[in-house]
């Protein structure tokens, strides 16, 4: 991270780490460099760096710089989506026989990728509440290389106590990654609480318009960035230059994005509480949520994800989606629109008879910021 930016606020800095005016007109925002090759001044004479694009170009690298402020961290890395930073990440810290601490909540694509990737690679995992502090360091044996962490998880809006696992971590001397997709860095920081690494799909509320795919790594450490730098140049899966401007634009609002998403979200819940056909709302925001207090300390605000279950079981909660029209029926979250999905038959499908499998009665909201009393009457038609 750059020491120019290391005193500014959140908001001051997703708008200008990273994005230096051009030197060549003084464009104010960085231009798309779409190019994959550079001309170099004789032999090894390489113009800032750049040679291909796929080790390095300039609209990715104001994108990682930017990402790397925001995390507070000393190195970030754009890929081409959130699974393709995980498997980056996975091959570049762990070998054949290695034991990897996964959480029993988390989003069904990282489950794939260790079950049905990874393990096929030597790899085992074995899964833990990583809300019970306890419980991460029974599951820890002399093989464990990495805990994996989401807080808030998907789609149960559990809380992990970071500092308190990070604790765990140091004493077993594994490294702590904590999936921050769904908080953003405007709501928490795992690495001042830490965190080794960062983990973002920057598809969801980083770009926050429903319109690119990317993932991200924030590491604390300038030695673990370069050898996943390495290693994300040896395998290639790469931010592309335009989709790291499109997230480049959808940083620049993200707080006020996510202070709207997290108001809007605070005044479904507490319709939801109230309704007769809705059994438990799952949100961190709420006093009864078992982690309320561990994410009061470590959130500036809840965010705008919410699951809840309803009375009729998997059909009925089938139902309520088909019957949202405000609410868009569809996979991913974080977009400036609210979408509402079956997480059991859509976007954790491939957990089904695993530790992770989640109720069929769940609903999950991702709350965008439109006019809130638009949403909530279109929830309680929904409902019936």
């Amino acid at each position: 991270m750059s020491d120019q930016h290391t005193h500014q606020s959140f908001e001051t800095r997703a708008i200008h780490a990273g994005n230096t005016a051009d030197p060549l007109t003084g464009a104010v925002v960085p231009p798309i460099y779409q190019v994959s090759t550079y001309k170099q001044d004789g032999v090894g004479g390489l113009r800032g760096g750049y040679e291909y694009s796929r080790s390095a170009n300039p609209t990715r690298t104001a994108l990682e710089e930017n990402l790397a402020a925001l995390e507070g961290g000393r190195r970030g890395l754009a890929f081409a989506s959130g699974l393709a930073a995980e498997d980056c990440l996975l091959r570049t810290l762990l070998v054949p026989g290695d034991h990897v601490v996964i959480p029993n909540d988390a989003y069904g694509g990282t489950f794939r990728l260790f079950a049905k990737v990874v393990e096929r690679w030597g790899v085992d995992f074995s899964v833990a509440n990583t809300s019970d502090v306890e419980a991460v360091r029974a599951a820890i044996n002399e093989r464990t290389k990495l805990i994996w962490v989401e807080t808030p998880s998907n789609p149960l809006l559990g809380i992990t106590d970071i500092e308190a696992v990070a604790g765990v971590a140091r004493q077993a001397g594994v490294k702590l990654v904590v999936d921050n997709t769904f908080a953003s860095p405007y709501l928490q920081q795992p690495l001042a609480l830490g965190a080794d690494v960062v983990v973002h799909s920057l598809t969801k509320y980083m770009g926050g318009h429903s319109d690119v795919v990317g993932g991200a790594l924030v590491t604390a450490d300038a030695e673990l960035g370069e050898e996943l730098a390495y290693h994300q140049n040896a395998m290639g899966a790469v931010a592309g230059p335009f989709d790291s401007w499109i997230v480049l634009r959808g940083i620049k609002t993200l707080a006020v994005r996510m202070d709207r998403h997290s108001e809007n979200a605070g005044k479904i819940v507490e319709m939801l509480t109230q309704h007769p056909k809705v059994t438990q709302v799952l949100y961190p925001g709420l006093p009864e949520h078992p982690g309320h207090e561990v994410a009061a300390k470590q959130m500036r605000s809840f965010g705008g994800m919410v699951s809840f279950r309803v009375e009729g079981g998997e059909a009925a909660a089938v139902e309520v989606c088909n019957r949202a029209k405000l609410f868009t029926l569809g996979e991913s979250l974080g977009g400036v629109e609210s979408l509402i999905e079956h997480p059991g038959r859509m976007t954790h499908a491939s957990v089904a008879g695993s530790a992770l499998e989640v109720p069929a009665d769940l609903v999950r909201l991702s709350v965008g910021i439109e006019n809130v009393d638009d949403l909530l009457a279109d929830l309680r038609e929904a409902l019936g």
